[in-house]
Formats: structure tokens, sequence, C-alpha cells
């Protein structure tokens, strides 16, 4: 459950940091991209499975409940899933985003948009309103698996998933790599080389004697 006290932590860190934390997280490709003026997402996914046609995308925003995501496969097809009265019609839900893996039109009114939208194309053409699609069953959106539930975080870095027993775990790790950052950056402030705040030489020395080695903050 996404407590208040939680949701401070998730947003205390960034997604670069909870990837350092966890090389095995699933990111999205970097061909889904923000479209509109927000760009943070935090919530649980409610997934959308559909092909050329954009009438689940619809039946998506009216089941979703308040702080859900919409995430979209649509097989990357070159066609607008959503467009301006969906992202309204999502914001009068209080949804927490749109992700789609396919296209997305009416930018011009994006762009101002508060809600975070995502997609992988920007095109005018839209699909049809023929098909029910599939509503909460395991997709597949920029490339990674995503099933219902499953929490979706996004920033100006991108948009990452993580499964939610996970998710304090991950963002301790991920304060943990901040705290260290923030450290790092005093000393280069305060005049330090990166070879002062890094093991660049014994991990060069390691790495030429075919020993095992990982790069490090230096304490």
């Amino acid at each position: 459950m996404l407590t208040d006290e939680l949701v401070a932590k998730v947003h205390s860190v960034d997604t670069t940091a909870l990837c350092d934390a966890d090389k095995s997280m699933r990111v999205m490709d970097t061909g889904i991209r923000a479209r509109s003026a927000e760009v943070r997402i935090l919530g649980p996914a409610f997934t959308v499975r559909c092909r050329g046609d954009f009438f689940a995308v619809l039946r998506a925003i009216e089941s979703a409940a308040p702080g859900d995501v919409i995430v979209v496969d649509g097989d990357g097809s070159e066609i607008a899933f959503a467009g301006e009265i969906f992202a309204r019609g999502a914001q009068v839900r209080q949804l927490g985003g749109i992700i789609i893996d396919g296209g997305y039109r009416d930018i011009g009114y994006v762009r101002r948009c508060e809600l975070p939208i995502y997609s992988r194309y920007i095109t005018p053409m839209a699909g049809t309103t023929a098909q029910l699609g599939e509503l909460q069953v395991p997709v597949t959106c920029g490339g990674v698996a995503v099933a219902p539930g499953d929490l979706i975080l996004a920033d100006e870095e991108g948009v990452i998933v993580i499964d939610p027993d996970r998710l304090e775990h991950l963002v301790d790790a991920a304060t943990a790599v901040k705290d260290a950052e923030a450290r790092v950056i005093a000393k280069l402030d305060a005049g330090a080389t990166l070879s002062d705040a890094i093991n660049v030489a014994a991990h060069t020395e390691a790495l030429r004697n075919g020993e095992r080695s990982s790069l490090k903050f230096l304490a």
C-alpha cells in the first residue's frame, strides 16, 4: 500500500537512483517519451491491450480508480490511441497518467497538460472504435512486462516498472545511493577530483589484472 510516508520517500529519489539500486529494473525503452508538461508519475498500472482500435482506452479511463496509471499495449502501432478529450477525461477521473506504446495526438494541448502523458509516437491519425480490447491483463509496454497493479514510476529520465512488494526496499536502497552521491558532489564542489571521490585507480588496476572489481564511491 502506498502510504503518505512511502510516497514522500519515493519522491525524494528518482528513477536513476532506483535503477542504480537494482540493475534488473524493468525500464521502458527510450521510444516511450513524455509529451506533457508534467512528467512525474507514481501509481498502480491499469493495463490495456488493443490493436488498431482505441475503444479499450476509453473504457479503461472510465473504469480506473483515482491515481491509477493507464498503461496501453498498442503493439507499437503508429496510430493515435488517445488525444485531448481522453486526457481531459482522465483528469476528471483524477488518474495518475497515461502511457501508450503507440501514438498520441492533439499535442498542442498535451504539451500544456498537467496529466503526465507518455507515448511512442505523435500522429494525427486515430484508430477505430469497433473492438472491446482487453483490460487488466498482463501486457508489454515499452519492451517490458507490466501486470495490473505493478507500480509505474516516471520522471525526466524515463519510465520504470516495480513490483509493489519490493518498492519500500528499493526506495531505501535508492536513498542510500542518493546519500552517497551527495557526499561525492560535496567533495567535487570543494575541489576534489573524480579520482579523489571514486576508486578509479584501484578499479583500473584490478581490471588490468583480470580481477573482479566494481566502481565505488570512496567514503
